[in-house]
């Protein structure tokens, strides 16, 4: 997999240089390549940003450099959206005022946005252009996985105010497939931490990228009946008057599996309940059903449903 990330803080990247990461790079099984945003100005200053337009705090990152730098990267000749108007289009005349013109641009941006564009789409082509956007879907495991397919990933790291949002809408309109995610319900000082959050849940599920495989098959969230997982101990069996759970030291493992089942069935049910209601009640054993219940589900439709407590 080759990798591309856009930045104002390239070094910051460096870090992908240690652990498994570092490992990957040097078996070839990822190539990485950050570079610096600022290489694509022309003035004095380097300057990337500018003033919100409408007013507002703070900067907003510019179309101008950001295009040029991504064009570079992904083969892309300049186009002019306006050059790309049906012929039958109804737009005004270019000497008509500015209000039109702005008008049939915002609704050019608003179509490049529709639906569900900040989405993954069905299928993942050779090249992904991602940008981390607070604003955007959540990222999940899921999307991760799919991502792990790809052949290419370029990443764009906002800072400041974000970047204009007709940088990613102008790419989109190009065919390229782009996508926007949040990491969590929070706002970070720049995309850097967000695309190594990103990139650690995607490139782990490369094969050969993990010693053992097997290690990322029960983790949470994985899978398609996606579970947190449950909790881990390890020698020794009693540490500071802490003993590890019975069962676990019994060597039957079927009541092992059993045990680490229930557990993630009740963590999954007390933190994040919404991953409960997901689950296909036909694809649970009885076993499954009968933690469940006991844990105040009710089994017998399509989806778990949390029952009414007293």
């Amino acid at each position: 997999m080759q990798i591309d990330i856009v930045s104002v803080f390239p070094e910051y990247f460096d870090v992908l240089n240690l652990s498994l990461f570092g490992k990957a790079q040097s078996k070839g099984l990822v190539s990485v390549h950050a570079h610096n945003l600022r290489d694509w100005t022309h003035d004095v200053h380097h300057s990337v940003d500018d003033t919100p337009v409408g007013g507002g705090a703070g900067m907003v990152m510019k179309p101008e450099v950001w295009a040029e730098c991504l064009d570079d990267l992904l083969g892309l000749e300049p186009q002019d959206m306006s050059a790309n108007d049906d012929a039958d289009s109804t737009a005004a005349p270019a000497e008509t005022d500015g209000a039109a013109q702005e008008t049939a641009a915002s609704d050019a941006l608003q179509d490049a946005q529709s639906g569900n564009d900040l989405r993954t789409p069905v299928h993942t082509p050779d090249s992904v252009l991602i940008f981390p956007n607070p604003s955007a879907p959540l990222f999940t495991q899921r999307d991760a996985t799919e991502l792990s397919h790809a052949k290419r990933l370029v990443f764009g790291c906002g800072r400041y105010e974000g970047y204009d949002a007709r940088i990613p809408a102008y790419y989109r309109a190009q065919d390229v497939d782009v996508r926007e995610y949040s990491i969590g319900d929070y706002v970070l000082n720049g995309g850097e931490v967000a695309v190594s959050v990103m990139l650690e849940a995607i490139t782990r599920l490369l094969p050969g990228f993990m010693g053992n495989p097997e290690s990322i098959v029960e983790e949470s969230y994985t899978g398609s009946e996606a579970l947190l997982e449950h909790r881990q101990y390890t020698r020794p069996a009693v540490w500071r008057g802490m003993g590890v759970p019975d069962v676990l030291l019994s060597g039957d493992h079927g009541k092992v599996d059993r045990f680490r089942r229930d557990e993630a069935l009740a963590r999954t049910d007390a933190i994040r309940p919404d991953l409960i209601e997901q689950l296909d009640c036909a694809r649970l054993s009885k076993a499954d059903r009968k933690t469940l219940m006991a844990l105040g589900w009710e089994v017998s439709a399509e989806h778990p449903r949390r029952l009414k407590r007293g």
